[in-house]
């Protein structure tokens, strides 16, 4: 996806032009932004992630915490206004690249997001090659940082982390000997499935089944077919929320009994709905994303309920993380970073406890810090458990 070295030089010297001109203590806008103007002027940054479509519910907690952090902000004295443009994908990386073109000429000095792998893969060449600084709080495909991007960040651990996690979980906390393993076939679902399967050979353990869905099909027959007789101790299934719901009702109704596990992909409240309720009871999903309902941290505590003042509903799966990788932006721009460039150079050496983890980036822009946590579907709800080594499911 990346476009000739002479191309990218005038899209980056053209986005430069944009952002200096945003930036600008004179600029037009800066009376009339949200929150009234400041002596600081205004700046734009953007919010890069699915807003409509089956998996929209992850994106829009996310860009709800960007929201949160943008209202916090704008609110003190004498700072520089932010605005926000949102960038809806609808979880699809050739949409994702539509939208990354936009982000060049919207005068954003910075990304949240892109929020998914797959839109990952296509969009950030587009933000690198232009120098805008990007930040997701929840793409975690392995391969991502292994492009040599510039500006890229994420502020969560990768599948590295998260697929041998979920397996050794399965292993050692379940005693699982047979496992069968479901993909669906997505950037994110296979490159987790992948590790699961690569680690689950390490513990010892059986992989009885290899499958992959369509998410999209209605029926997953063919897959509850396999498993059946395969008396697998447990599935994991590497993909988003909306197919996950539907096959664990589809596994149940088929006579499966096995403890259905996966990725954050798949951690949403709306898995129980679309398992038909009690039937997602037992799941369990992993995340290297952190939990902030229940924390017992006072700033963790204060975020969770000013996001539930503003939104009516707790805090959930990436919230806390885009409200992290959001004020990594405006950490910068409060230090008076007036180019793409400064921008990129502070966000690289940033290091900082934000609400869901300290936030601090290695020089490939991954997290320093491979926590990964586990909640359980308990009496048709979300129960966060804690991290892998302390964790204990009920069912």
């Amino acid at each position: 996806m990346r476009r000739a070295y002479s191309r990218g030089l005038l899209a980056a010297a053209a986005a430069s032009a944009l952002f200096l001109s945003a930036c600008g203590g004179n600029n037009s806008d800066s009376g009339s932004s949200s929150g009234g103007g400041t002596t600081g002027g205004t700046v734009t940054i953007g919010f890069m992630g699915a807003q409509t479509g089956p998996n929209a519910q992850l994106g829009i907690n996310i860009s709800n915490g960007v929201e949160l952090a943008l209202e916090q902000h704008n609110a003190k004295s004498g700072v520089t206004q932010v605005k926000l443009i949102k960038y809806d994908t609808q979880g699809d990386p050739t949409q994702a690249t539509n939208q990354a073109k936009k982000a060049l000429t919207d005068k954003v000095v910075g990304v949240v997001g892109p929020a998914f792998s797959g839109e990952s893969k296509t969009a950030v060449p587009i933000l690198d090659e232009a120098g805008i600084p990007n930040v997701s709080p929840s793409a975690t495909a392995v391969s991502l940082a292994a492009n040599g991007w510039k500006t890229w960040h994420r502020v969560l651990a990768n599948d590295d982390v998260q697929g041998p996690g979920d397996a050794d979980f399965m292993a050692k906390t379940l005693s699982a000997k047979n496992v069968a393993v479901i993909d669906d076939q997505s950037e994110y679902g296979k490159g987790l499935a992948d590790a699961v399967r690569k680690q689950l050979a390490t513990d010892g353990v059986k992989v009885a089944v290899n499958d992959s869905i369509n998410p999209d099909a209605s029926s997953y027959s063919s897959t509850v077919n396999k498993v059946k007789p395969a008396n697998a101790d447990a599935i994991f299934f590497g993909g988003y929320y909306s197919a996950a719901g539907k096959l664990i009702k589809q596994l149940r109704d088929g006579g499966v009994q096995g403890t259905f596990m996966s990725g954050d992909g798949s951690l949403d409240a709306q898995v129980i709905s679309a398992a038909g309720g009690t039937a997602a009871n037992g799941a369990l999903l992993s995340c290297t994303c952190s939990s902030a309902v229940g924390s017992t941290d006072p700033t963790v505590q204060k975020f969770a309920t000013d996001y539930k003042a503003k939104f009516n509903v707790d805090p959930a799966t990436y919230s806390a993380e885009g409200f992290d990788a959001t004020n990594v932006f405006l950490q910068a721009i409060d230090a008076g970073k007036t180019s793409l460039s400064d921008i990129n150079d502070f966000v690289t050496k940033i290091d900082f406890k934000g609400v869901s983890k300290q936030i601090k980036f290695t020089d490939t822009g991954e997290l320093s810090g491979n926590l990964l946590f586990i909640t359980e579907v308990k009496d048709g709800k979300l129960s966060f458990l804690g991290d892998t080594a302390t964790a204990k499911p009920t069912a």
